[in-house]
């Protein structure tokens, strides 16, 4: 389906009643189009060969039963079912409220996945932690079981007061085909915390595009893990602003990827204010014939002295049809700071697979170990108790599903 034939389908005024903000939204979607691998920062990532045989203008029908697809647990949770907000099966806290669409105008020619979102975004939720409160922690869990090709785009935004804090686990699953097309704002007040935890467990049919797009103030500290796990293609995109001097990001990420799956992570963290830091560790596990893409760029501002910036994209191959493409990238106009970036590809050890043999332990065990090894440093910001147990959970299913 063309740019075109696809928003010639939409019926916008229907998901818009006619909003100033989304009829902007899709003009920018129009004038622009669906990005291509002629976008350089989509030029790993074939997104409309992944959309060719999708009717996205078609909406879910049927009853869907999502029930074992979301957690049990006793914290507050957001509930979304099919892309929209299901107050019935959600427990939310004080802080949560429906999100209004006339808050912001979202359409950027520069990212026309945010534009489409702006333009058809079907519900969202605000989450507003006031200045000197502790927010505890919140799930946000979208869940999808959906018989036709919808896309679910869905808008939410989260601001944390002056030395408020917040953690966020959020849990994306789903069964049918279908594109999530999903846009996250967040704005972290001075010497606010957001601890933001993420697993991406689509269908293994679906197409998942997440933009991310946050903005840290004076001393503020962004911390944050995703493990892209399912969906057929997964682009993962984070646009981090750090404007005040002395705040913080930790952006850590992991793929496990097996089959013919395709997985995206692009990063952008611009320092544009002095005495900021930023971590970065990307790690990718890959078996069969699935690709992994790691884009990581850091932009350093010429005010933002004394930047200290590090990112690190290390990739594991299980089979030789895996592949891996990493594309660091440094842009430094400042002249005191310390910025570095590496990469690794490789296959298993097999010397340390012999001494793990050696000792009695089964290939399969062996293997196990050394992977799960190898994923304990992007794991490490992972302080939460029941974040940590959803992400080794993930990993162990995908052990049993005899990838090893």
């Amino acid at each position: 389906m063309s740019d075109t034939e696809f928003l010639d389908r939409v019926d916008f005024a229907a998901r818009t009643g006619n909003d100033p903000h989304r009829v902007k939204a899709a003009e920018t979607f129009r004038a622009h189009g669906w990005p291509t691998r002629a976008d350089e920062a989509w030029h790993y990532t074939d997104l409309k060969a992944s959309l060719r045989s999708f009717d996205l203008t078609l909406p879910g029908q049927g009853a869907p039963d999502v029930g074992g697809m979301i957690p049990r647990t006793a914290m507050p949770k957001v509930i979304f079912v099919n892309g929209r907000f299901d107050e019935s099966l959600s427990d939310s806290s004080r802080f949560v409220r429906r999100f209004d669409d006339h808050a912001s105008a979202r359409a950027d020619g520069t990212r026309p996945l945010v534009s489409l979102n702006t333009a058809v975004a079907n519900d969202g939720i605000r989450i507003d932690v006031p200045g000197g409160t502790d927010g505890g922690t919140l799930f946000l869990v979208s869940v999808t079981d959906t018989p036709c090709q919808d896309m679910l785009a869905p808008f939410h935004r989260i601001a944390v007061g002056a030395a408020g804090s917040l953690t966020v686990i959020e849990v994306v699953r789903g069964a049918g085909r279908y594109m999530h097309n999903v846009v996250t704002e967040i704005a972290l007040a001075e010497g606010a915390v957001l601890r933001h935890y993420r697993l991406q467990d689509e269908s293994i049919d679906a197409v998942n595009v997440t933009t991310a797009l946050v903005d840290l103030r004076e001393d503020a500290r962004y911390e944050a893990f995703t493990l892209n796990y399912g969906a057929k293609l997964s682009r993962y995109e984070a646009h981090v602003t750090l404007s005040g001097p002395n705040a913080a990001v930790h952006l850590n990420a992991a793929q496990l990827l097996a089959g013919t799956q395709h997985g995206d992570i692009t990063t952008v963290v611009a320092h544009r204010a002095p005495h900021c830091a930023s971590r970065q560790t990307v790690k990718s596990v890959l078996a069969g014939s699935a690709r992994g893409v790691f884009q990581g760029r850091i932009e350093v501002a010429q005010w933002a002295q004394k930047t200290d910036g590090y990112q690190m994209n290390q990739a594991l191959l299980l089979s030789p049809d895996a592949e891996i493409d990493s594309k660091p990238e440094l842009e430094i106009f400042a002249d005191d700071v310390k910025c570095s970036h590496g990469a690794t590809i490789g296959a298993i050890d097999p010397e340390q697979m012999f001494y793990l043999r050696s000792r009695g332990i089964p290939e399969a065990e062996a293997r196990a170990m050394l992977i799960r090894a190898f994923l304990d440093e992007a794991l490490e910001p992972v302080t939460d108790d029941e974040a940590r147990s959803i992400f080794e959970a993930a990993i162990d299913v995908w052990w049993q599903k005899g990838v090893l």
